[in-house]
Protein backbone atom coordinates (compact mmCIF):
# COMPACT_ATOMS: atom_id res chain seq x y z
CA UNK A 1 0.00 0.00 0.00
CA UNK A 2 1.17 3.59 -0.37
CA UNK A 3 2.43 5.15 2.71
CA UNK A 4 0.64 8.55 1.98
CA UNK A 5 -2.60 6.37 1.76
CA UNK A 6 -1.64 4.45 5.46
CA UNK A 7 -0.62 7.75 7.62
CA UNK A 8 -4.09 9.68 6.47
CA UNK A 9 -6.12 7.01 7.74
CA UNK A 10 -3.87 5.91 10.70
CA UNK A 11 -4.24 9.85 11.28
CA UNK A 12 -7.48 9.68 10.93
CA UNK A 13 -8.03 6.58 13.09
CA UNK A 14 -5.85 8.66 15.79
CA UNK A 15 -8.29 11.42 15.61
CA UNK A 16 -11.90 9.12 16.06
CA UNK A 17 -9.74 7.18 18.79
CA UNK A 18 -8.92 10.56 20.72
CA UNK A 19 -12.56 11.65 20.00
CA UNK A 20 -13.94 8.55 22.03
CA UNK A 21 -11.64 9.05 24.54
CA UNK A 22 -13.06 12.75 25.03
CA UNK A 23 -16.31 11.10 24.87
CA UNK A 24 -15.94 8.58 26.88
CA UNK A 25 -14.14 10.71 29.89
CA UNK A 26 -17.69 12.78 29.67
CA UNK A 27 -19.47 10.33 30.11
CA UNK A 28 -18.47 8.46 32.45
CA UNK A 29 -18.07 11.60 34.64
CA UNK A 30 -21.55 12.89 33.94
CA UNK A 31 -23.12 9.50 34.94
CA UNK A 32 -20.67 8.82 38.23
CA UNK A 33 -21.89 12.09 39.37
CA UNK A 34 -25.51 11.32 38.26
CA UNK A 35 -25.48 8.27 40.14
CA UNK A 36 -23.95 9.40 43.36
CA UNK A 37 -25.01 13.10 44.16
CA UNK A 38 -28.35 14.06 44.49
CA UNK A 39 -30.18 16.93 42.11
CA UNK A 40 -28.68 20.56 42.67
CA UNK A 41 -31.95 22.32 41.43
CA UNK A 42 -34.55 19.92 43.97
CA UNK A 43 -32.97 22.01 47.12
CA UNK A 44 -33.70 25.01 46.01
CA UNK A 45 -30.56 26.65 44.44
CA UNK A 46 -28.93 25.50 47.85
CA UNK A 47 -26.70 22.17 46.84
CA UNK A 48 -28.00 19.06 49.46
CA UNK A 49 -24.49 17.10 48.74
CA UNK A 50 -21.73 19.11 47.01
CA UNK A 51 -18.45 17.50 47.28
CA UNK A 52 -16.10 20.41 47.78
CA UNK A 53 -12.73 19.82 45.57
CA UNK A 54 -11.73 23.23 47.33
CA UNK A 55 -12.48 26.69 49.18
CA UNK A 56 -11.63 30.03 49.16
CA UNK A 57 -8.27 29.60 46.86
CA UNK A 58 -7.59 33.18 46.07
CA UNK A 59 -11.37 33.58 46.96
CA UNK A 60 -12.54 31.13 44.61
CA UNK A 61 -15.00 27.81 45.52
CA UNK A 62 -14.93 24.43 43.94
CA UNK A 63 -17.84 21.95 44.23
CA UNK A 64 -19.05 19.29 42.71
CA UNK A 65 -22.94 19.66 42.27
CA UNK A 66 -25.05 17.92 40.12
CA UNK A 67 -27.34 20.11 38.23
CA UNK A 68 -30.14 18.94 35.26
CA UNK A 69 -30.23 21.83 32.31
CA UNK A 70 -32.92 20.76 29.69
CA UNK A 71 -31.64 23.70 27.48
CA UNK A 72 -28.33 25.11 25.51
CA UNK A 73 -25.95 26.98 27.31
CA UNK A 74 -26.92 28.28 30.49
CA UNK A 75 -30.03 26.63 30.22
CA UNK A 76 -31.55 28.48 27.11
CA UNK A 77 -33.99 27.70 25.03
CA UNK A 78 -34.79 24.96 27.70
CA UNK A 79 -38.58 25.19 26.18
CA UNK A 80 -36.95 23.87 22.76
CA UNK A 81 -35.71 20.57 23.26
CA UNK A 82 -36.57 19.12 20.06
CA UNK A 83 -35.67 22.17 18.11
CA UNK A 84 -32.03 21.69 19.81
CA UNK A 85 -31.29 18.63 19.59
CA UNK A 86 -32.30 18.75 15.63
CA UNK A 87 -29.58 21.93 15.53
CA UNK A 88 -27.06 19.98 17.55
CA UNK A 89 -27.06 17.11 15.29
CA UNK A 90 -26.95 18.89 12.14
CA UNK A 91 -24.25 21.31 13.67
CA UNK A 92 -22.02 18.03 14.52
CA UNK A 93 -23.11 16.00 11.08
CA UNK A 94 -21.59 19.69 9.44
CA UNK A 95 -18.71 19.79 11.31
CA UNK A 96 -17.98 15.85 10.71
CA UNK A 97 -17.94 16.16 7.35
CA UNK A 98 -15.74 19.53 7.34
CA UNK A 99 -13.56 17.92 9.28
CA UNK A 100 -13.12 14.54 7.26
CA UNK A 101 -13.61 15.86 3.90
CA UNK A 102 -13.50 19.09 2.72
CA UNK A 103 -10.91 20.82 5.55
CA UNK A 104 -7.35 21.61 4.05
CA UNK A 105 -6.30 23.65 7.19
CA UNK A 106 -4.23 21.20 9.29
CA UNK A 107 -4.48 23.58 12.32
CA UNK A 108 -8.60 23.17 12.92
CA UNK A 109 -8.72 19.51 13.41
CA UNK A 110 -8.15 19.55 16.97
CA UNK A 111 -10.07 22.60 17.76
CA UNK A 112 -13.56 20.77 15.28
CA UNK A 113 -12.53 17.62 16.89
CA UNK A 114 -13.15 18.78 20.42
CA UNK A 115 -16.52 21.04 19.29
CA UNK A 116 -17.34 17.85 17.73
CA UNK A 117 -17.09 15.68 21.25
CA UNK A 118 -18.53 17.87 23.31
CA UNK A 119 -21.57 18.94 21.53
CA UNK A 120 -21.93 14.29 20.80
CA UNK A 121 -21.15 14.20 24.65
CA UNK A 122 -24.50 16.61 25.46
CA UNK A 123 -26.36 14.83 22.54
CA UNK A 124 -25.76 11.21 24.52
CA UNK A 125 -26.94 13.02 27.80
CA UNK A 126 -30.30 14.13 26.10
CA UNK A 127 -30.90 10.99 24.61
CA UNK A 128 -30.22 8.73 28.07
CA UNK A 129 -31.16 11.27 30.81
CA UNK A 130 -33.69 13.72 28.76
CA UNK A 131 -31.62 16.32 29.92
CA UNK A 132 -27.86 17.23 30.10
CA UNK A 133 -25.91 16.21 33.41
CA UNK A 134 -23.66 19.55 34.47
CA UNK A 135 -21.27 19.04 37.75
CA UNK A 136 -18.96 21.43 37.90
CA UNK A 137 -19.26 24.62 40.06
CA UNK A 138 -17.20 27.26 40.91
CA UNK A 139 -17.77 30.77 42.87
CA UNK A 140 -15.56 32.73 41.71
CA UNK A 141 -15.03 35.68 44.25
CA UNK A 142 -18.97 35.54 45.69
CA UNK A 143 -20.31 35.03 41.93
CA UNK A 144 -21.86 31.56 41.64
CA UNK A 145 -20.53 30.37 37.92
CA UNK A 146 -23.33 28.50 35.82
CA UNK A 147 -22.56 24.89 36.23
CA UNK A 148 -21.15 22.87 33.46
CA UNK A 149 -19.93 19.76 32.38
CA UNK A 150 -16.34 18.54 30.53
CA UNK A 151 -18.33 18.79 27.52
CA UNK A 152 -18.85 22.21 27.60
CA UNK A 153 -15.31 23.15 28.27
CA UNK A 154 -14.48 20.89 24.95
CA UNK A 155 -16.85 23.14 22.79
CA UNK A 156 -15.75 26.38 24.77
CA UNK A 157 -12.02 25.10 24.32
CA UNK A 158 -12.77 24.74 21.01
CA UNK A 159 -14.50 27.59 19.60
CA UNK A 160 -11.86 29.80 21.60
CA UNK A 161 -9.17 28.05 19.74
CA UNK A 162 -11.04 28.82 16.52
CA UNK A 163 -11.22 31.91 16.70
CA UNK A 164 -7.46 32.51 17.80
CA UNK A 165 -6.44 30.34 14.47
CA UNK A 166 -9.30 32.91 12.51
CA UNK A 167 -8.24 36.37 14.40
CA UNK A 168 -4.46 34.87 13.33
CA UNK A 169 -4.76 33.73 10.38
CA UNK A 170 -3.26 30.04 10.70
CA UNK A 171 -2.31 28.00 8.13
CA UNK A 172 -3.08 30.47 5.93
CA UNK A 173 -0.35 31.07 3.10
CA UNK A 174 1.54 33.93 3.88
CA UNK A 175 1.89 34.74 -0.34
CA UNK A 176 -1.83 35.46 -0.06
CA UNK A 177 -2.01 38.26 2.32
CA UNK A 178 -4.11 41.19 1.02
CA UNK A 179 -2.67 43.62 0.32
Amino acid sequence: MDSTFIRTYSRIIGLIVLAMGLLFFDFFTKAYVFHVLPFYDACLNVACRDIPVFYNFLGIDFLISLAINRGAAWGFFADFQFFLVVVRLLAILGMFIYLFFINQNRYVILPLLLIIAGATGNIVDFFLYGFVVDFLHFNLWGYHFPIFNFADTYITIGVIWLFVIAICKIGTPCNKRLK
